[in-house]
Parts: C-alpha cells; structure tokens; sequence
C-alpha cells in the first residue's frame, strides 16, 4: 500500500502562503477538527497560546485526493534554489497542441502572478515547455 504524504513548506508568513497555494492547486483551507466551528476555538481548547496561532497553516484537496500542504513559520530566510519542487500540469497534457498548451501555461502563468507568484524564466527540453515561477516566498515552482 502506498504511504501518503504531506507537502511541508518553511515560511515566514503560513497564513498568506496557504492562501497562495489553494489557490494556485484548487485547494481549500483545512477546516477545523470536527465540534469546532473554527481554528481558534480548537486552538485555545488544547491550550495553545493566541501568540502561537499563526505559527503553522495548512491547505487540502477538497476532494480528498491530494496530498495535504502544511506550511510552518520559521525564522530563517530562504537562501538557495529548492530541491524539491512542485509542477503544476496546466498545460492540458501531452495530447493537446503545443500551442494550446503554451496559452494554457500562459493564462496559468498570467493568474499566478495576480495572486503573487513571480517568473523567473521560461523552459522547453525535449518537446515539452514550462514556465519556472516562485510563490510569494520565493519557493520555485513550475508550470508545464
């Protein structure tokens, strides 16, 4: 059986970068544990301290798909490329023309920088084109 995972993202800010990447991916905050109507009433229930509220946030696939993306503050700026990064597949696949999918990767490109995403270059190896862009944050990510 295939073990799930979970995305973990270092930042200074969890709550704005998870707001960022639902909507980059199509996700949705994760909601609170069942009997809470919201994340503060949890939080002050298991005794967390109001100054420790915004430390971690974290979105998920509202289809339940998906692997969870959790997002930590830490104090530390981010400093060099990532070794792991995600690809988002916006271009409609293999099967479609290659300009259909470089419009599709540039009206995702054109989106993720309304939201605050950067660019910091296109690509195109072997028949395939991507848009390399960082999130708020400055973590890399791809659009293919």
């Amino acid at each position: 059986m295939a073990v799930r995972i979970q995305v973990v993202f270092d930042c200074h800010d969890p709550a704005g970068l998870a707001r960022f990447w639902a909507e980059a991916l199509g996700y949705e905050e994760e909601p609170p544990p069942p009997g809470f109507d919201d994340w503060p009433a949890f939080l002050r229930s298991i005794g967390i301290p109001e100054a420790d509220w915004d430390k971690y946030s974290a979105v998920v696939d509202p289809e339940g798909t998906g692997p969870r993306v959790f997002f930590q503050r830490v104090p530390e700026d981010k400093v060099v490329k990532n070794r792991v990064h995600l690809d988002l597949s916006v271009g409609g696949g293999r099967g479609a023309p290659d300009e259909e999918r470089r419009q599709n990767v540039a009206r995702g490109v054109a989106r993720l920088e309304g939201l605050g995403a950067t660019v910091v270059g296109p690509k195109e190896e072997m028949g395939v084109y991507w848009v390399v862009m960082q999130d708020p944050e400055g973590n890399e990510f791809c659009l293919h």
